[in-house]
């Protein structure tokens, strides 16, 4: 399994409409092949951040979905990204 997660910045002016234009992404990769989860949500605290959340079953579902990347009027409103990916090799309950 594969796990991305971390954090974007945008201006905090701009964020709700940030988020609003990555509804029919979000949309998207839950439909996509491999897709197990994703999400996108406001930070509580900061007001420019946004966390990113993601899993996926294979590196190649992931690879598929992703193709070139987030569109150039939304990789423009980036001010900053901390952004990993992980392997999950195991699952257990908490």
């Amino acid at each position: 399994m594969i796990i991305i997660a971390g954090k974007l910045w945008v201006d905090a002016a701009d964020r709700g409409a940030y988020l609003a234009g990555c509804s029919s992404i979000v949309e998207q990769a839950r439909g996509a092949v491999g897709c197990l989860d994703f999400a996108l949500s406001a930070d509580l605290i900061e007001p420019g951040r946004i966390n990113v959340y993601e899993r996926w079953r294979t590196d190649e579902d992931l690879a598929r979905f992703r193709g070139a990347g987030p569109e150039s009027d939304q990789a423009a409103q980036i001010r900053d990204a901390e952004v990993s990916k992980y392997r999950i090799s195991d699952v257990e309950a908490p």
